[in-house]
């Protein structure tokens, strides 16, 4: 049985071999929609499967874009990943998906791999602080987009939580209910002072401040995972310790929970908790604790949109970076300090 080829289905519906293969290429901006339609019912008709080998190839493209993430076990990674992949999927474009640990090598074998796979495209929520990996992408007019981190020294299309807004808005809500005494706990800084952590952060001192409070550096801690028991022993046991604990990420949250069961304390009857990130156990865990969203799901969406337009016209559009507002959630996981006698 004879192969068939793009030029059977271009006879077939009357049109020209190139109007079939923008069609096979969704590019359908100067396409009546008779024509697409005719098209589409050609293909259905002669069960014409494109060869998807063949395409790529001849355009220089594998319709696949790499995302490499720093974590994957944040709920902000998994939903971005969702929403990305979901996106590029309606335009026929396929995922592949890296986990580098926070660990900038491996990020960079997982560059090097996805680039000799020749992949359309990078989508990075990056671990190092050395441009030079990114440099050379961004010289070789490589279509890519940074989520959730910034790169000293790096321009190029990044999407990012408004953080110091985000921390803002956590102790404007805890401030409204009278606390003064507020401890912020944090996953370490990192050798290269990762983004959101930078921010947030730096987003505390200032909104302390613009609330009028006393900074005291013993409520500021930024230990890693498995030492945060360790430091809400020392907060705990301060001569005036935290009413309020703002979680810097879900990871932190996590963490701060399993402290509150084991050593029954009441939430928040004892301690007033708020976490950034919109982590599914927040609303789970009884009360539900109060939250402040970064928007994951919209964020990939765009960082998706980009790629695409990225793609389409190979990498040639003017670096933005984009912030997102927080948004917050309320729980009942935040109550006026109990006056001490």
């Amino acid at each position: 049985m004879k192969k068939l080829t793009i030029e059977d289905v271009a006879q077939k519906a009357g049109v020209s071999k190139s109007t079939v293969s923008q069609f096979l290429n969704k590019r359908f901006k100067y396409m009546s929609e008779a024509t697409k339609n005719r098209i589409a019912d050609v293909i259905e008709e002669l069960n014409y499967q494109p060869n998807g080998l063949a395409r790529s190839l001849k355009q220089n493209r594998t319709h696949m874009v790499g995302i490499i993430v720093a974590n994957l076990d944040y709920s902000l990674s998994i939903q971005c990943i969702r929403a990305i992949e979901n996106e590029l999927q309606r335009h026929g474009i396929q995922v592949i998906i890296c986990n580098s640990d926070e660990n900038a090598d491996k990020e960079n074998t997982h560059v090097e791999a996805l680039v000799a796979r020749q992949v359309d495209g990078l989508i990075i929520f990056p671990t190092g602080d050395h441009p030079s990996p990114y440099t050379r992408l961004i010289e070789a007019e490589y279509p890519l987009v940074f989520m959730d981190r910034l790169v000293e020294g790096i321009t190029t299309q990044s999407l990012l939580l408004d953080n110091e807004m985000a921390v803002k808005t956590a102790i404007k809500e805890l401030t409204g209910k009278g606390h003064e005494n507020i401890a912020i706990l944090s996953l370490p800084l990192g050798e290269h002072a990762i983004t959101p952590r930078k921010e947030r952060m730096s987003g505390y001192r200032k909104a302390m401040e613009e609330a009028g409070l006393r900074m005291n550096d013993e409520y500021v801690r930024s230990v890693p995972r498995e030492a945060i028991a360790s430091a809400l022993d020392e907060l705990l046991s301060l001569p005036q310790p935290p009413t309020a604990l703002l979680a810097a990420n879900d990871l932190v949250l996590g963490e701060i929970l399993k402290y509150a069961n084991r050593h029954s304390i009441a939430i928040p009857g004892q301690l007033s908790v708020i976490g950034i990130d919109d982590a599914e156990f927040a609303r789970i865990y009884n009360p539900a604790i109060t939250t402040i969203r970064q928007p994951a799901y919209e964020m990939g969406m765009q960082a998706a949109k980009i790629m695409l337009s990225l793609i389409e016209d190979q990498g040639d559009a003017m670096p933005i970076t984009y912030r997102f507002p927080p948004a917050l959630q309320l729980g009942q996981s935040v109550q006026a300090p109990t006056p001490t006698k």
